[in-house]
């Protein structure tokens, strides 16, 4: 299958968003400014923000976009739940809200799924030569750890496990119920996925990190929660 087979149609892409009212309207014209062959579906879950983010959502023009709202405030996994639900593409794709992540990008990330080789594709923060921002030490071996622990328990060598970028065909994750509502999303996808036997790409991509001040919101609780949905989604749930 080459790049340019048409049996890929359109691209859902997920980006829930909480108190991102600096960044979002600046986020949503970069994904509308990459240029693909496939048709752009944008998706927003507004998980019950307490800032000017959902004013920001409905002022945005366009066509394909669909406006997802929660009252009540649930969490990142909550918001990707909900995102799913409405996902009409060939191909989802998750974008995080803030400026961490470049969606200049969505080509590399796109490609193995488009030429036929993969099903699911992970753009990894620890591999390739693209620029990074240099922040947190512990941060970076945090997520390093909890890859390592669930790579042991999936039996994948990802070097990533706790990016953004997760790309999927549809199917994959079509028959899939997401049970973490917060951050415990990356490691129970994972591990669900991993039990489905398809094909699983990771390609570098670059990242430009927030501090805390300006805005990064996963901490340590949400460290401790991926940990024990590692071993959650290997030996309890199934």
């Amino acid at each position: 299958m080459s790049i340019n087979d048409n049996t890929f149609r359109k691209l859902s892409i997920i980006i829930p968003a909480y108190n991102e009212q600096s960044t979002l309207a600046e986020i949503i014209q970069a994904v509308r400014n990459v240029d693909l062959s496939l048709t752009k579906e944008i998706i927003i879950v507004d998980d019950a923000s307490t800032d000017e983010t959902r004013q920001v959502i409905e002022q945005l023009p366009g066509d394909n976009l669909v406006r997802v709202y929660h009252e009540k405030n649930q969490g990142k996994g909550a918001a990707l739940r909900s995102g799913f639900t409405q996902a009409t593409g060939d191909i989802i794709l998750i974008q995080d809200a803030d400026l961490e992540y470049n969606p200049a990008e969505y080509p590399k990330l796109l490609r193995p799924i488009l030429d036929g080789k993969a099903d699911v594709v992970y753009g990894s923060r620890f591999v390739g030569s693209e620029a990074h921002r240099v922040l947190y030490f512990w941060h970076m071996m945090g997520n390093r750890f909890l890859t390592l622990l669930s790579n042991m328990c999936t039996n994948l060598n990802l070097t990533d496990m706790e990016t953004c970028y997760k790309v999927f065909r549809r199917e994959i994750v079509r028959d899939i119920v997401i049970q973490e509502n917060r951050f415990g999303f990356e490691p129970e996808i994972t591990a669900k996925i991993a039990r489905t036997g398809c094909r699983i790409y990771e390609v570098g991509i670059s990242y430009s990190g927030r501090t805390y001040k300006e805005g990064k919101k996963i901490g340590i609780r949400d460290g401790f929660r991926a940990l024990y949905c590692i071993l959650k989604y290997r030996f309890i749930s199934r």
